[in-house]
């Protein structure tokens, strides 16, 4: 598989909607989050947003090569 060719369009596959999907998934995300650290995510919480973000790409990066290969 050629990561760099065009992939073909879309077809019509099932009435799934990802975006609600997403949507779920991200309620689910703040749930867990506050449960683990006692409260919803917020700004200045002494942590910086683009270390723990990047952090997150780069799992992100390495998880999506895995499906791939």
């Amino acid at each position: 598989m050629s990561l760099v060719e065009p992939q073909p369009k879309p077809v019509f596959a099932s009435d799934i909607r990802l975006w609600d999907l997403v949507r779920e998934d991200m309620k689910d995300r703040d749930r867990f989050g506050s449960q683990k650290y006692g409260m919803p995510l917020h700004p200045y919480n002494g942590r910086d947003a683009l270390v723990d973000a990047y952090q997150e790409a780069l799992d992100l990066c390495v998880y999506l090569r895995q499906a791939i290969y």
